[in-house]
């Protein structure tokens, strides 16, 4: 049940982050954009000491995560 709650979270903030930057990448690639974004979210938080508590602070670490990739994806393909 754990992964099936993980991929729904990925999917909701690889959709936020495209709402919030623009685009649209499926849900496939939503999914992955929202999973990796977490990882890169809660990296990003944890070294600057930020702590957000319960689901809801997963998914802000998270779209903030996902914005930030989509911002890098977007510098290198110019």
């Amino acid at each position: 049940m754990g992964i099936i709650i993980a991929l729904l979270i990925g999917l909701l903030v690889g959709v936020l982050a495209q709402v919030f930057m623009g685009g649209s990448l499926g849900w496939i690639l939503s999914i992955v954009l929202g999973l990796v974004g977490g990882v890169v979210g809660g990296f990003i938080f944890g070294l600057l000491g930020i702590s957000l508590p319960g689901i809801l602070g997963d998914i802000i670490a998270g779209v903030v995560g996902a914005c930030l990739l989509l911002f890098v994806v977007r510098l290198i393909k110019r």
